[in-house]
């Protein structure tokens, strides 16, 4: 009996795989170009925060908010993004989509001075003349939570 149950768990396996290149994609991080947040958030409750981002091509598909948590001294600090992905191999026309949406809720634990730093793309070109290219541009806004 277990010789048969190994055997079809074995030609289940064999026969669901594909031989074909399975799709390949290449991942980014989409700056945001603008948002809409509360002026003031309060602990436990939920705050949504609306983005809109701008995909280089219609290819780009959205891949979700990008939110990471600061750590430490940092642990206040949120920063946000566009997640996006394309298909290798895919061919797009080079004209812009119009801007898209994108929203996530924010429920902080914890009262004090939030900083959301919302990436705003690469200083490709050291526009900024600090000797740094290819360094994250981000803005950086202070948020106040308080308990009631």
């Amino acid at each position: 009996m277990k010789k048969i149950a190994l055997f079809l768990v074995l030609m289940t396996t064999l026969l669901s795989c594909s031989l074909d290149d399975p799709d390949r994609y290449n991942f980014y991080v989409l700056p945001v170009e603008s948002y809409t947040m509360p002026s003031t958030f309060k602990v436990g409750v939920s705050h949504k925060i609306e983005l809109k981002y701008q995909r280089p091509t219609v290819c780009y598909n959205y891949g979700g908010v990008y939110y990471v948590y600061g750590t430490g001294a940092d642990s206040f600090t949120r920063t946000i993004g566009i997640n996006a992905n394309t298909k290798v191999g895919d061919v797009c026309a080079e004209e812009l989509p119009p801007l898209s949406d994108a929203y996530f809720n924010f429920v902080p634990q914890e009262a004090g001075t939030y900083t959301f730093k919302f990436y705003k793309g690469s200083d490709e070109d050291d526009a900024d003349g600090d000797g740094n290219k290819e360094e994250d541009l981000f803005e950086e806004v202070d948020i106040v939570v308080t308990n009631s």
